[in-house]
């Protein structure tokens, strides 16, 4: 199970807050099973910190942030990191299209210049299983033959948020790709090239043409200085 969390700062406080995170959250949520697989800037938005939380089910995720939120790091610090907070609320509770497609706790050699994305397809009331399918038929080629492998392929999992203390978007259903570019300018060059993509919807079944129809939501990231995926 994975967490993808967008919180949104105040003015100026972005800074402030991955300080704090960085020298005082990692490693006791570590510690109880929910493990931070990565932190990141959103490139595109100052006042933004996203970040990746993942967890082996979801009867681990409910122990583990009974165990961090209830515990004494949160108590100690969270008055100064809700205080940077606007919004924590928008969170997509995902989980893996198929095991091989998941997004596993490791730690990436660090690269300065790295960036992530992640682009976000809503589904509405698409199959995700269906989504999922056009993507490895269609999707997957063409950015194969871009030299693009994804880090991992995400759907919306649709089980009841177990510790409602923190809200999830449990009606936006999504379907979400994670990839690594070793600078920017890569990044920013494959969302020009993605732009003169001609004809890559004329094979889509028409159960699937509802979540095509609007631009997919991306997200350009840039890790923190401790954040695993560098």
């Amino acid at each position: 199970m994975i967490e993808l969390r967008q919180y949104t700062l105040y003015g100026g406080k972005r800074d402030t807050l991955i300080s704090l995170f960085e020298r005082n959250f990692i490693e006791p949520q570590n510690a109880v099973g929910a493990h931070v697989l990565g932190t990141f800037r959103d490139r595109d938005d100052p006042d933004r910190f996203v970040w990746l939380r993942g967890f082996r089910d979801m009867t681990v995720r409910k122990q583990a942030l009974e165990s961090f939120y209830g515990g004494p790091v949160w108590q100690a610090h969270k008055s100064e990191a809700n205080a940077t907070m606007v919004d924590s609320d928008n969170v997509l509770l995902l989980r893996p299209v198929s095991p091989e497609r998941g997004l596993s706790p490791r730690v990436t050699p660090p690269n300065t210049g790295a960036v992530y994305s992640a682009t976000l397809h809503y589904l509405d009331k698409v199959n995700p299983a269906e989504f999922a399918g056009f993507f490895n038929k269609t999707m997957l080629p063409l950015l194969a033959a871009e030299g693009i492998h994804p880090l991992a392929c995400l759907v919306s999992d649709e089980s009841p948020n177990n510790f409602p203390r923190l809200p999830v978007r449990e009606r936006s259903r999504v379907f979400v790709w994670l990839t690594r570019w070793n600078r920017i300018a890569d990044y920013e060059a494959f969302v020009a090239h993605t732009r003169a993509w001609s004809g890559w919807r004329d094979t889509a079944p028409e159960s699937v043409l509802p979540a095509l129809m609007q631009k997919p939501e991306r997200l350009c990231l840039i890790p923190t200085p401790r954040s695993q995926m560098q």
